[in-house]
């Protein structure tokens, strides 16, 4: 039985001017949905994901906003040109892994948080995987408790 998940994705201190969205579909048909536009703070992006048991007791991902392969799954932000945003030198992406959320911790939570980032070592939007960046070493799914 597939249940749903809330996620919440906070981008810390992106660079000012350049619009972000969560990206909805795969490939050539994608659509940037909750764009935003940066003013140098925090932005913060929530949406719902499906969630079912897998056999061996790992959460299986699903849903428009779900990405990859099997035991990969990631949510894309769209930045710059990937979300809407004409006249702007950027168009990239930034992957956030889903691998890290267990079933243990789904069953004790309401919903996680990602605190991820904005901006690189050179003051950019960043991209690519955060968690593999000397970026933010520290960086993991918080749960948020149901209480």
């Amino acid at each position: 039985m597939t249940m749903e998940l809330r996620l919440q994705i906070i981008l810390e201190r992106p660079p000012a001017g350049v619009d972000y969205a969560l990206q909805k579909g795969h490939g050539s048909t994608y659509e940037p949905v909750d764009k935003q536009r940066s003013k140098g703070s925090d932005l913060a992006f929530e949406f719902m994901v499906g969630v079912r048991r897998n056999r061996d007791a790992t959460p299986v991902f699903s849903g428009p906003f779900v990405q990859g392969a099997k035991g990969e799954k990631f949510v894309y932000l769209d930045i710059g040109t990937y979300a809407g945003q004409a006249g702007t030198p950027w168009g990239r992406r930034l992957k956030i892994p889903l691998p890290g959320i267990t079933w243990t911790m789904i069953v004790k939570a309401r919903g996680f948080e990602a605190r991820v980032p904005g901006t690189d070592g050179k003051g950019e939007p960043s991209c690519a995987y955060v968690w593999r960046r000397q970026v933010s070493p520290h960086w993991a799914w918080r749960m948020l408790s149901k209480t």
